[in-house]
């Protein structure tokens, strides 16, 4: 079965460990018919036996050895099951610290389609919840199912040493139990399978909430929002009971059949005891052992249960286990270089299911350019500079950094020389030292300092209470957009990196604080190639080249100049923000 070669595959390290663990949990369960036999002979000799009185007196040593030998064989037992479970338990243990190392490292490793395509929720299930059924699994469930199976086989194999007849009578449940067991299995399944898909729903609404909280409170949603988790909640609870109740369904015949065990060595038992033709100490190691049958019986139900559970989490594990990225590193020089920044598109065209996202875009960037790219909404912008740094391959054309298609560069090589603040700034729940120097963690404090500074953003942080030894909350919380606009802006300059993308990076701060961040661009003390993405004339009316998409295509290109004289899409925008301050300066006049 593909999914124990899975599992044997990362035992890798641990397979001698385990291995032992298997062969000590069968040595220990063999010896407990051992005692069994021992009160066997206990019995026959000095208790019913026909001599028993004299072997009392004749034969006390015997008596003395038999019971310290089931003392010894007892703490044998525990001592085995302790080494036994801790075998379990550190193979188990370190193959899980491999696996979530490997699948984190994979999930890091994946292009951003894979996260278009997969729910946070659903992914944090699988490195959590999942994983850690996979390792009860390893340690517990297969335990059981060994040292069940191994004490049935001994147990009825002592059995047949003493009669066959009673043996045979009482192996006649065994199919019935069996059949039971297969439909069980058969039945409950696909009610895991549904059962994990609703725990991972329930897991996304909770991890989106909180994430959003600020919005939630923002528009007073929380009774929504409790009313969604609730509806999640109640849906996984509900498959959690019908589960349940299913195993509830045929814990009845289980439970029936493993009790009748001992009704068939009451009578049949019984009658052979009466006929002389089993010993009164034969049907005692009948009677103390027969458990030994009933038991795994009876706990078949539960391994079956566990086992559907353990396969439905092992089966979302192997999905990101071989999931493959589209975009990977394929080329690896020997040494990294810097980039001097030249950039080309080539009738570049970009789908997204099925989507025309960018069609047939052509331009170049020169290195130490500066360009300025706008648009309406949804015409592109985003999408056209994350194909720079090869978050998304085209679907046809091609993107040239310095002459060579990107998607011929190494990609730690080629996002090595980008830096980039994005248009969703994330900060990580660090100091804002931390944030800045994120890119180079080697960055001197005096150069956060000054980058911060060119970011516009010293000033905010000198005045918090620990300066940049303030620690923000998670993904900036506690900060404002334009705070944390100009923090991502400090990180993305402090890695000095030969080009620089900026998503829309002053669309919160004021046209003061805009205006000296454009003021530091323009003054970099390294060459740089620069793009950025724009909505304010502000921000584009400096630029070398401005760039003009609509609906995916390149409308317009020139100097902020050149663009007015055309009076298309950019001398509209540039009228309308430009009637809009007169309007407002008016207004204030009047006042």
């Amino acid at each position: 079965m593909f999914e124990l070669k899975w599992l044997w595959q990362n035992l890798e390290g641990n397979r001698t460990r385990y291995i032992l663990a298997l062969c000590l949990s069968v040595a220990g369960s063999s010896l407990m018919i051992v005692n069994p036999y021992i009160s066997q002979r206990i019995v026959d000799t000095f208790v019913a036996g026909d001599s028993a009185l004299q072997n009392l007196t004749e034969q006390r040593g015997l008596l003395i050895a038999l019971c310290l030998g089931m003392i010894g064989f007892s703490l044998l037992r525990t001592g085995l099951a302790y080494v036994t479970t801790m075998q379990y338990e550190r193979s188990s243990q370190n193959m899980l610290y491999r696996i979530r190392i490997y699948l984190y490292n994979k999930i890091q490793g994946q292009d951003r389609e894979y996260y278009d395509r997969n729910r946070t929720g659903d992914l944090m299930t699988k490195m959590t919840g999942d994983l850690d059924m996979v390792r009860h699994s390893m340690a517990w469930i297969f335990k059981t199912i060994i040292e069940s199976l191994t004490i049935f086989i001994a147990a009825v194999i002592y059995f047949f040493t003493i009669n066959t007849e009673l043996t045979l009578w009482m192996l006649t449940l065994s199919p019935l139990i069996f059949i039971v067991a297969y439909i069980f299995a058969k039945h409950v399944r696909p009610m895991y399978v549904d059962l994990r898909e609703r725990l991972s729903q329930l897991n996304t609404t909770t991890q989106e909430n909180i994430s959003g909280n600020r919005v939630v409170k923002a528009f007073a949603r929380e009774a929504y929002e409790i009313e969604k988790f609730t509806e999640k909640n109640v849906n996984y609870s509900a498959a959690n009971k019908k589960a349940a109740l299913v195993w509830l369904d045929y814990f009845p015949y289980l439970e029936t059949f493993a009790q009748a065990f001992n009704v068939i060595l009451m009578l049949v038992g019984g009658l052979l005891l009466m006929n002389d033709r089993i010993t009164f100490g034969e049907f005692a190691a009948f009677s103390s052992l027969i458990w030994a049958v009933s038991n795994p019986m009876r706990n078949i139900g539960i391994i079956i249960n566990d086992i559907q559970r353990f396969f439905a989490s092992l089966t979302k594990i192997i999905e990101i286990y071989y999931a493959r990225p589209a975009i990977v590193n394929e080329h690896r020089p020997v040494t990294k270089r810097r980039y001097e920044g030249r950039i080309t598109f080539e009738h570049v065209r970009f789908k997204y299911d099925n989507a025309t996202v960018l069609d047939d875009v052509s331009f170049t960037v020169e290195p130490g350019e500066t360009i300025a790219i706008m648009g309406s909404t949804g015409s592109g912008k985003t999408t056209l500079v994350n194909l720079i740094s090869r978050f998304y391959d085209v679907s046809s054309g091609r993107v040239l950094v310095d002459g060579a298609d990107v998607r011929e560069l190494e990609l730690d090589e080629l996002r090595g020389n980008i830096g980039m603040a994005t248009q969703d700034v994330l900060l990580f729940s660090d100091t804002i030292d931390g944030n800045i120097a994120y890119g180079d963690p080697e960055l001197p404090e005096e150069e956060a300092v000054e980058f911060a500074g060119l970011a516009a953003a010293h000033d905010f942080i000198s005045r918090m209470p620990e300066g940049y030894d303030t620690v923000v909350g998670e993904r900036g919380v506690g900060l404002s957009g334009g705070q944390k606009q100009r923090i991502a802006l400090a990180r993305a300059l402090a890695v000095r990196r030969p080009i620089l993308i900026l998503d829309d990076t002053t669309s919160a701060v004021d046209l003061e604080t805009e205006e000296h961040i454009q003021q530091s661009l323009r003054e970099l003390d390294y060459p740089c190639t620069k793009l950025i993405i724009a909505q304010r004339v502000s921000t584009t009316a400096e630029a070398d080249r401005i760039l003009i998409l609509d609906g995916g295509r390149l409308i317009e290109e020139g100097t902020h100049a050149e663009l007015l004289a055309k009076r298309g899409y950019y001398y509209d925008v540039f009228m309308l923000q430009n009637e809009g301050i007169g309007r407002q300066v008016t207004a204030h006049g009047k006042e």
